[in-house]
């Protein structure tokens, strides 16, 4: 009979013993011989039941997202890679489980052999015996699963090495060797050997901190024991290390950082104010002000010897302070001086200075009542963080930022919020609301979302006293605390979060801290809507047909 035209031929159906070739003979298997093998091996019904501790797959291999059911990845192929899935979860018979891997070997992922063969050993524990295996296909499989297991994953290295147990490899064999040598690959790499020899003496401190090893997995033990060095026998550039470490890792360690204070302190005189800007930066960094009581004076005697020497390390330094609140009025006199100002508009640092320069005129505003000195003209002033900060735009795939505005997108209805509005004088928001004085939340384009800088005087201290929102103008900003804007030990806020929270309170702006401890614990969508529900009900706020 002649086929129509524009057809392949349908390739032969395989017979029964043609499954796997001799020894000698070229053989590539279909993605489901590993099973043939076991069904047709010498094998006892408790060792099927030996599959069922095989550890069950983990979500990451299924491609499941957090917040939704959509894989991660999202190709075209992820949805019927799932359906294969439960297909095999709820096969009824091991010929079944075979069919479904046979007929779809472009669906087949290294995660349904281990789904495949938990549900063999369910449907096969309490069967009688199979029918005996050729000694052949053993080695053919053998050899197959030697030259594919680089290639594995450790979990289907696992579900191999408990199968060649279960059909009777020897353990000294080829195939149990070779997977356990990739086994052994894949096993995390062992901590360095303690650097007890290299913490004697300022060059061996020195050695160990400019590891490449050392700065990128920070050991906070090891810092400790640092930390109890003299700092009399370390060099400037051995502290200037360990600061920047600290720093940058978010280590709050008061031991070392008290060191560092002392060192300041000692080393004072023969300390320029380029090194004391990065020995100053873990301080305001950390929000940690140190006990040392000569580090204040210090710092004071340093700027006024310094400051018109190296301008941008005088803001610096000026910044760290900020943080801490613990502004020299003299060091501001002088930055805020025509003289300086005018100096540094011509260098190529005057936007970044210009920008500190801002902040530190708004902490004069908000926070030193006291003050009258010079203050930084209007024409000279820039937004202080126009944008969400570096470090929140590195690591924005693990913020909350983006489901928490799904919540409140349902919850409240997309015109009732902003999200990552800059107020002034230049402070990037995550979530602003315009509250009314009857608690109601009201539609962001019929409000002024802005409220007045300078703040009058009737409203400064407000949102740290007032637990309601009674202002007309009342304004509230949900405040995301990931983990990263915390030190370590999550506990305390960094300085940079911390004087952003405290100049918005202080300008009329009611706070909603949502610390990231709460919103990892929210499962799904529906969870955390109910939680941003209530956070919002306890400050009295009201919306949807009851609320206007």
């Amino acid at each position: 009979m002649r086929r129509p035209r524009g057809t392949r031929p349908r390739a032969p159906r395989p017979t029964e013993g043609a499954t796997c070739a001799g020894p000698g003979e070229s053989w590539s298997p279909s993605p489901n011989s590993m099973l043939r093998v076991l069904l047709s091996a010498q094998t006892s019904p408790a060792r099927l039941s030996g599959l069922l501790l095989i550890p069950p797959v983990q979500p990451c291999c299924l491609g499941l997202s957090k917040w939704a059911d959509r894989p991660l990845g999202g190709g075209p192929s992820a949805g019927p890679v799932q359906g294969l899935q439960r297909l095999l979860e709820q096969a009824k018979s091991p010929g079944e489980l075979l069919r479904w891997l046979g007929q779809n070997p472009t669906k087949v992922r290294v995660h349904h052999y281990s789904v495949a063969l938990r549900r063999l050993g369910q449907l096969l524990g309490s069967r009688p015996r199979p029918p005996p295996v050729e000694q052949a296909t053993l080695q053919d499989l053998s050899q197959l699963i030697i030259r594919n297991c680089p290639s594995f994953d450790i979990h289907t290295i696992h579900v191999c090495l408990h199968l060649a147990v279960l059909l009777g490899f020897p353990s000294d064999g080829p195939l149990v060797c070779a997977l356990e040598q990739e086994r052994r690959l894949r096993l995390p790499p062992k901590p360095p050997p303690p650097l007890q020899p290299l913490l004697r003496g300022g060059q061996g401190l020195e050695a160990a901190l400019s590891c490449p090893r050392f700065l990128r997995y920070p050991r906070q033990h090891l810092i400790s024991s640092l930390a109890e060095a003299r700092p009399e026998e370390l060099t400037p550039h051995v502290m200037v290390l360990l600061a920047q470490h600290l720093a940058r890792h978010r280590l709050r360690e008061p031991q070392l950082l008290e060191a560092i204070a002392h060192f300041l302190v000692v080393q004072e005189t023969q300390l320029s104010s380029k090194v004391v800007q990065k020995l100053v930066l873990p301080f305001g960094r950390l929000n940690y002000l140190p006990l040392e009581q000569q580090f204040m004076p210090c710092l004071e005697r340093i700027l006024a010897r310094e400051a018109g020497v190296a301008p941008l390390a005088t803001v610096n330094i000026l910044m760290s302070l900020c943080q801490l609140r613990c502004l020299p009025f003299r060091a501001l006199h002088f930055v805020f001086s025509p003289g300086f100002i005018n100096y540094i508009s011509g260098t190529p640092h005057a936007l970044i200075v210009r920008r500190y320069l801002s902040l530190l005129d708004t902490a004069v505003e908000l926070e030193l009542p006291g003050y009258r000195g010079p203050r930084l003209p209007r024409r000279q002033q820039v937004p202080i963080f126009p944008q969400p900060l570096i470090t929140d735009r590195a690591r924005c795939k693990y913020s909350h930022k983006d489901i928490v505005a799904e919540g409140l997108r349902q919850l409240l209805g997309e015109e009732k919020y902003r999200q990552d509005l800059t107020v002034p004088p230049g402070y990037c928001t995550d979530f602003l609301l315009c509250v009314g004085s009857s608690g109601a939340v009201l539609p962001v384009r019929t409000q002024d979302p802005f409220l007045p800088y300078p703040p009058r005087s009737c409203l400064q201290g407000q949102a740290a006293s007032s637990p309601t929102t009674r202002d007309p103008a009342q304004r509230v900003v949900l405040v995301l605390r990931e983990r990263w804007h915390f030190c370590r030990d999550g506990r305390v806020l960094l300085g940079s979060r911390a004087l952003r929270e405290r100049h918005l309170g202080l300008m009329g702006y009611q706070l909603l801290p949502l610390p990231f401890e709460e919103l990892e614990s929210q499962r799904g969508l529906p969870q955390l809507k109910s939680y941003l529900r209530q956070k919002l009900q306890a400050l009295g706020l009201r919306w949807g047909p009851e609320g206007g």
